[in-house]
């Protein structure tokens, strides 16, 4: 591994690749802070599909774009005077420092639930209303919810057993049932989003994290659906022709691959 030396060497190789692109690359001088957002958003979906594969060579990279966009925003900030990579660093600084008083304080905790109950608190007496402030309007809604259960539950709003959990996802696969024989629509929607609420939180009391086990999900079943085109393929036939006790066939064999 690179000493700190080297790691701040390297730091400031970027920087300064970064001032030269600004200054002569036409693309680069256009950029905004507004442009480069959806570029963003996609830099970190990539890095999360990095992390999902295990492919850390590839995390590797993918942290550095992420790095690249970080310094981007901040020589942009740093031309209009509001801020630049140095603050960027000291405010995380700061926050880090007031957020872990058990570190750089005198407070005790015994576990890290009280370090998550201790950092909420903390963040109300900066001045936030709600403890759920900090979860982006512009989540996805199955990571928004869980990210909403884990904080509520670090001020305590919690249930205690993981079984009161799944009791309560199937009273709402009952209540879902109730909705779908009535044939209402709207409420029919309504209790399935409570099925997704419950399921998600359950997956929190098995210390699992929904979006991971769903996209994992979502990789295997492309696998084996893509088997199952190339063997249909193979076989000079469409999907479209085929019944589904012939298609069962391939996708039989691709759960086994």
């Amino acid at each position: 591994m690179n000493s700190r030396k080297d790691q701040l060497k390297a730091f400031d190789r970027l920087l300064t690749i970064m001032n030269e692109l600004r200054e002569q690359c036409p693309w680069d001088r256009k950029q905004t802070i507004q442009s480069l957002r959806h570029l963003t958003i996609e830099e970190t979906y990539e890095l999360g599909d990095a992390i999902l594969d295990n492919d850390l060579d590839e995390v590797k990279k993918e942290l550095g774009d992420l790095l690249l966009h970080i310094v981007f925003y901040s020589k942009i900030g740093s031309e209009t005077n509001d801020f630049d990579i140095a603050d960027v660093a000291n405010e995380i600084c700061e926050k880090l420092i007031n957020r872990h008083p058990h570190i750089y304080g005198d407070v005790k905790v015994e576990n890290e639930d009280d370090v998550k109950r201790n950092w909420e608190n903390l963040k109300l007496k900066e001045g936030k209303e709600s403890v759920l402030e900090g979860v982006p309007k512009s989540l996805p809604a199955l990571v928004k919810a869980s990210r909403i259960q884990d904080k509520v539950a670090g001020v305590g709003f919690d249930w205690e057993e993981p079984q009161q959990v799944f009791e309560k996802l199937k009273e709402e696969l009952e209540e879902l049932q109730e909705e779908i024989k009535v044939q209402d629509q709207e409420k029919i929607e309504a209790e399935f989003g409570d099925v997704l609420f419950s399921m998600i939180n359950y997956a929190r009391f098995l210390n699992i994290n929904p979006e991971d086990a769903l996209e994992r999900t979502n990789k295997k079943f492309i696998k084996r659906f893509q088997y199952l085109e190339r063997k249909a393929k193979e076989k000079n036939k469409s999907l479209n022709d085929m019944t589904l006790a012939e298609m069962d066939v391939f996708w039989e064999e691709a759960k086994k691959i």
